[in-house]
């Protein structure tokens, strides 16, 4: 294999100096026919803010553009391989060391959680190879019904295997640092058993033939400390979520190929489906807290580009596997909740800017960690470049052209700069669609591949759907990026919600309340441009299109049914759908056996059954499982005195009185549970008696 597969990869240093120098060239050029543009009779401020922006956003337009081109080039001389998601696994001989396949959650769906880890576990054993690995599900949940059904859901498996050595489960008391918190207590615990832990979310998939090989290569080449595996998006089925699958996996490859060539031994970590030397990553990626409050100071949220960066700074190499596949992820299933992940993210990159200048980084991890805030201050940057264009263009319409001056008897024709606008626009739109361009070409020339899209004629049409919708979807997605940007400026902290992951359609109440003010702004920008500079206001419909279609596109696009229509008619498709993967396979049969009847709910209440927290109390078979898993703890007096009030209002006023913190806490410490137990269990009339509220005195 080639890429990150071969032994001893080289780094030459004239790649970055190759990319650097296009990129710069790219942008001195159009930045050169825009100032043009503006010298005539001098630079005003509002011109020269202009040409700073504008400056800002081509060059970054061009790193993403020629990082597109460089990836297309060397997809098209790579050796075809007409099935790059399915590989033979390399047959490692025996080692005497295990890797561990770790799986942070908070607040997850836990049948997925598990149906995906049994899926993985599955195709690890068809490899013949599942002994080198054991599996730890890693829990910061804090809800408490959430928390049961995780533990009865690993139990499960755990005795259906036979094998309950090979798969562990915890979950911390408190979740300090969120997920880099928790790797970081995997590595103190038990890091020491391991000489690599492969990190997957909780909606990620990887083949046993891709893992097998992860392993393979980091023992040939002992001085990566982490390689990372593009994951590719599967498994929604709503249009907004299959176009953007579609867009991923075809646009992905190239811009992932050409990533690698450029980054080389300094590639970036993306926090999920890598590989990671557990010695290196102990020593080196404890991160500090940020002086400061948040969302500026206090704990770093975005924590993958800095453990990359304190990798490389202690000289590990970090590579890119652009050609390895077997990779999967889900995404969110609609423009909203794409947006909400978008704000999770928000805060922690832009974090990044007090990073970029660290003491140690090289210099491309600083470059890595100020595309990651680059990647959110774009939006507000472009909304900015927008209004100042707008202000531009009503301040030239102002001017009233003089034609003779002094004793001229010609006319003097004013200067037009049609052309080098033009040229500019053109410029950005090519620099913008021509990847695309590039995918299609690649399918043209590779059959076998342009096969699992549809073939070249549905690929051509799914792009040309795609780039519609993706202009639809620019200006909302720019709003909600300023807006998120903006809260974080005015220093309002947005913590770490669960993600919604699964296929629902976007109500009109939702809708509204997402996109209204979007719809009233692009109503009033509309008028204004139209009765005072009409000609912007056309250039300005792209725009106002998408915002004025917001909430009718997001909710179109949400729905199941045109992403079945779209499928059904060869539009849209992955290789990932046109061959399906073992491992999604498995997944599927996975999902279909879900329950957790590990303990019986036949506790003579309904209300017991479906409140599986109540059961980790009352049923005294979770309430052992449960009770076993808690780590050992006295609680103080202070603390016992409010176990015991707790306790009191569960017995006067049931369990739907108490909050969902309330119930953690009486789950959180054995002693409390213990009494508690069997304090309902000795109650005159049982336990069930306490599931409905006492009957208040009048």
């Amino acid at each position: 294999m080639k890429g990150a597969s071969s032994d001893r990869r080289k780094d030459p240093a004239y790649r970055r100096v190759v990319f650097f120098s296009l990129v710069l060239l790219t942008t001195l050029g159009a930045m050169s026919l825009l100032s043009g543009v503006f010298q005539d009779g001098g630079v005003t401020p509002l011109e020269f803010a202009l040409l700073l922006l504008y400056a800002i956003l081509i060059l970054w337009i061009s790193a993403s553009f020629w990082t597109a081109a460089i990836g297309f080039i060397r997809l098209l001389f790579r050796d075809e391989d007409p099935s790059p998601t399915v590989r033979a696994a390399a047959q490692t001989p025996e080692v005497g060391f295990k890797t561990a396949l770790v799986m942070p959650v908070y607040n997850e769906d836990p049948e997925r959680v598990f149906a995906g880890l049994r899926a993985i576990d599955r195709s690890l054993q068809e490899t013949g190879q599942a002994e080198g690995f054991e599996i730890f599900v890693l829990s910061d949940t804090r809800d408490p019904d959430i928390w049961v059904e995780e533990e009865l859901q690993w139990r499960k498996w755990a005795v259906e295997q036979g094998r309950p050595e090979r798969v562990f489960y915890r979950n911390r008391v408190e979740n300090k640092s969120r997920k880099s918190g928790n790797l970081a207590d995997f590595c103190r615990q038990w890091g020491g058993r391991y000489r690599y832990m492969i990190v997957l979310d909780a909606d990620s998939l990887m083949s046993g033939t891709t893992l097998v090989e992860m392993v393979a290569c980091m023992e040939r080449n002992p001085d990566v400390a982490l390689i990372q595996v593009p994951p590719v998006p599967v498994n929604r089925v709503s249009l907004f979520a299959r176009v953007l699958q579609f867009a991923s996996s075809l646009y992905g490859r190239i811009f992932v190929a050409g990533l690698s060539y450029w980054q080389g031994d300094t590639s970036n970590y993306w926090g999920h489906n890598a590989i990671i030397r557990v010695e290196a990553f102990a020593a080196h990626c404890g991160l500090p807290e940020l002086p400061g409050q948040e969302p500026f100071g206090g704990e770093i949220l975005s924590h993958d580009f800095v453990e990359a960066a304190l990798l490389r700074r202690a000289g590990w190499k970090v590579w890119l596997a652009d050609d390895l596949g077997g990779s999967y992820e889900e995404i969110p299933p609609t423009l909203i909740d794409y947006a909400k992940r978008d704000r999770r993210w928000c805060q922690g990159n832009l974090q990044h800017a007090r990073l970029v200048f660290a003491g140690g980084f090289r210099p491309l991890n600083r470059v890595h960690l100020a595309m990651g805030v680059m990647s959110y201050m774009a939006s507000p940057l472009w909304l900015l470049f927008l209004l100042l264009t707008g202000v531009q263009a009503y301040l030239n319409s102002l001017d009233v052209p003089v034609y003779f001056f002094g004793d001229y008897l010609l006319p003097i024709w004013p200067v037009s700069y049609v052309v080098e606008m033009a040229t500019v626009l053109w410029v950005t739109l090519a620099m913008l669609f021509l990847p695309k361009l590039f995918a299609l070409v690649l399918l043209a020339v590779r059959p076998r591949i342009g096969a699992t899209y549809g073939g070249l004629l549905r690929a051509t049409v799914s792009v040309l759907l795609e780039s519609l919708l993706s202009v639809l979807y620019a200006p909302v997605l720019m709003l909600f990026q300023s807006k998120f940007v903006a809260s974080i400026l005015l220093r309002k902290v947005v913590g770490w919600p669960p993600q919604q992951r699964g296929d629902h359609g976007t109500g009109l109440t939702e809708a509204v309340g997402a996109h209204g003010g979007q719809t009233l702004l692009a109503v009033g920008a509309g008028l204004l441009t139209y009765y005072y500079v009409p000609a912007f206001f056309w250039w300005f419909t792209p725009v106002l299109a998408g915002l004025l279609l917001a909430i009718p596109v997001s909710m179109a696009t949400s729905r199941v049914w045109p992403g079945e229509r779209s499928r059904a008619l060869g539009l849209f498709l992955t290789p990932e759908e046109f061959a399906r993967p073992r491992v999604l396979e498995l997944l599927a049969e996975q999902m279909k056996d879900t329950g957790s009847a590990l303990c019986s709910a036949e506790t003579g209440s309904e209300a017991i059954a479906g409140d599986l927290w109540f059961r980790a109390v009352i049923d005294p078979c979770a309430y052992a499982l449960h009770a076993s898993l808690l780590p050992e703890e006295v609680p103080n007096r202070r603390r016992r005195h409010y176990l015991e009030g707790l306790i009191f209002q569960l017995q006067d006023e049931g369990p739907g009185s108490l909050s969902a913190s309330e119930k953690r806490v009486l789950l959180s410490h054995r002693d409390g549970l213990e009494e508690l137990h069997l304090l309902l269990w000795s109650a005159p009339a049982g336990p069930v008696a306490v599931t409905a509220p006492s009957p208040q005195p009048s």
